[in-house]
């Protein structure tokens, strides 16, 4: 496969999948067994997390900027929100980074994403504000997003859904999840530098240009999906997400227990 086109689809399922409750992890875990070795290395990873967290800052720049004025509270909320994913996620890479590689794994869990999805659509809403959360909300709400570090469940998904069994309102809850998914893109960026810097993964041998595309495609395709996964907030339809996730697991774990 040309790299240009390799690393655009990386780019597109990056851009999709980050934001829309699908899970980029499990379908990059998908496609990099059905495609062959789709070639995700540490600079990729780490350029292609830069693209769509510039989506993320271009979209929410505002309430990033009251964080920094008037909302210094929730500084401290994303602060312990973030701490389960941090623990789950060194354990996991340590002990378990099969777990992470895993097709099977990621299919079932496509599935979970759809129930949780499923589960989410029947939730009353709600008209809580993230700013006004307790600090044991944030804290369950970041345990969802740790589960999430399992590929095929959905980051957004989840952590969506544990801001709505906190009280918090559809619009609310997708804007703490993103502001959460800053520190953990931010993370996830970070590991992919010591794995380049201690040996641990080798740097990608792509050229600049091709690496910019990658980049400014992610980012394309992050604010698209972003705005359409908050217009979809507003609508009460998430849950029609489930109508992706579930059938496609479900296809792709007979698949593979098949084969």
């Amino acid at each position: 496969m040309p790299e240009l086109i390799r690393v655009l689809i990386l780019a597109v399922v990056q851009g999709i999948a980050e934001f829309l409750p699908i899970s980029s992890s499990g379908h990059l875990v998908i496609l990099d067994n059905l495609l062959g070795d789709l070639g995700e290395s540490a600079t990729l990873v780490i350029i292609l997390h830069a693209g769509t967290l510039g989506s993320i800052l271009v979209v929410y720049w505002r309430r990033i900027l009251n964080l920094l004025t008037s909302d210094r509270r929730v500084i401290g909320l994303l602060v312990v929100g973030t701490l389960p994913a941090v623990v789950v996620g060194l354990t996991i890479k340590r002990g378990f980074p099969w777990l992470t590689e895993s097709p099977v794994l990621a299919a079932a869990m496509l599935i979970v994403t759809g129930v949780l999805l499923v589960v989410l659509g029947k939730i009353k809403p709600t008209v809580g504000q993230y700013t006004q959360m307790g600090w044991l909300g944030a804290f369950i709400v970041g345990c969802f997003q740790a589960v999430a570090i399992l590929p095929g469940i959905s980051r957004s998904g989840s952590t969506i859904l544990g801001g709505r069994l906190m009280g918090l309102s559809n619009e609310d809850s997708v804007t703490f999840s993103f502001l959460l998914a800053i520190p953990a893109i931010l993370g996830a960026t970070t590991l992919a530098v010591k794995d380049l810097l201690d040996g641990t993964e080798a740097a990608s041998d792509l050229p600049v240009a091709t690496l910019l595309i990658g980049a400014t495609c992610a980012f394309v395709v992050g604010i698209f999906a972003l705005k359409w996964l908050i217009r979809w907030s507003r609508e009460a339809r998430l849950h029609w997400f489930a109508y992706w996730c579930i059938p496609f697991g479900i296809s792709m774990l007979i698949f593979y227990v098949s084969r």
